[in-house]
């Protein structure tokens, strides 16, 4: 397990993501708050519904409980996340009535093909192991007519783009070139295909055809 993973995985650091690491860290990489980033969320996925939504790598489950506050009926959020103290950190701190957490692997979800209407993934999947094959199980677990949305890492085309590739390599994190997403979803046969640039962060969303 890499240096990056291994601090995702600490019980220190499930303590204080939520309040502290998650809205400093991402306001660096993409002069955006967390606010703005949850608001967005629900207006990409297009939540409002009794939409069943899957959270991936949800981390102590900030995101997953405000989504779960814009679905209705049996509407219900699912977060998913490998490490035991972010888990732990969710179900204390972000329990809700349309909300529930679960433990798995990203690379091999354990839901059937088409279980949810919305699937996202929030600020991770430049810390798993085979990145592109938990984005391709994004996919297999979303329904016809459903939105899915990603926030990543962006790589620059620049000498500067190379040189932080390299350092962040060294801890275990993936910067990504700017169509590996875009591209990944139109050869699994998306539409709408809308990528939005934040200085180091990259937004992706798409519809899968009903």
């Amino acid at each position: 397990m890499n240096l990056a993973r291994k601090t995702m995985n600490a019980p220190a650091l499930a303590a204080v993501y939520e309040h502290a690491w998650r809205p400093t860290l991402f306001y660096l990489a993409s002069g955006r708050t967390t606010g703005a980033d949850r608001r967005d969320a629900v207006a990409t996925l297009r939540l409002g519904g009794e939409q069943k939504v899957l959270d991936l790598a949800c981390g102590p489950g900030n995101f997953t409980k405000y989504l779960s506050e814009h679905v209705t009926g049996d509407g219900f959020v699912t977060g998913l996340d490998f490490s035991e103290p972010m888990l732990a950190k969710a179900v204390a701190d972000n329990a809700a009535p349309r909300a529930g957490y679960v433990r798995g692997d990203a690379r091999t979800l354990p839901f059937a093909d088409g279980t949810f209407d919305a699937v996202c993934c929030f600020g991770a999947l430049y810390l798993i192991p085979d990145p592109l094959l938990a984005a391709r199980e994004m996919i297999r677990v979303l329904a016809p007519g459903g939105r899915i949305a990603l926030t990543t890492s962006l790589r620059h085309d620049s000498l500067f783009g190379t040189a932080s590739t390299a350092v962040a390599g060294l801890s275990g994190l993936r910067l990504f070139d700017q169509d590996t997403f875009p591209r990944l979803f139109a050869e699994a046969g998306l539409t709408e295909i809308d990528q939005q640039l934040h200085r180091f962060m990259q937004y992706v969303s798409a519809t899968r055809p009903a």
